[in-house]
């Protein structure tokens, strides 16, 4: 996979995307140089599976009004606990928060840096690159 500065805002953009949907907790991880078949992960939650269903459709609708990709596959649509969608270059994972907090993504790739992207806290996007 390319580090395309074009995917980078795609992911930032459904990272926007999903926060729009009040989702807790959103990364996005570099996982490129490790992983081989994508970019980075975006991994975030949503309190239910009422609300994990709005942020996985807003961050398609997002990603595809920026003229950005159409996902190529998609899974988890018949409980909402946790969606994949793969967009190719990056792939959003969308958790209800306890599954997340089971799954743990975020320590398995703990040791890879995260895309600063919030848009109100810098700070607080940026604070990984420092522990």
């Amino acid at each position: 996979m390319s580090m395309d500065s074009e995917v980078v805002d795609w992911a930032i953009t459904a990272a926007r995307a999903a926060e729009d949907k009040l989702a807790v907790n959103t990364l996005i991880v570099d996982v490129g140089e490790v992983l081989g078949i994508t970019d980075f992960f975006l991994i975030t939650a949503g309190s239910n599976p009422r609300q994990v269903r709005a942020i996985a459709n807003n961050i398609e609708e997002m990603v595809a009004r920026t003229g950005g990709p159409h996902t190529l596959r998609k899974e988890g649509h018949d409980t909402f606990e946790w969606v994949l969608l793969d967009f190719g270059s990056f792939i959003c994972h969308v958790f209800v928060e306890e599954h997340r907090a089971y799954y743990e993504l975020e320590r398995l790739w703990g040791d890879r840096p995260r895309v600063a992207w919030a848009q109100d806290n810098p700070a607080e996007a940026s604070s990984d690159e420092e522990e």
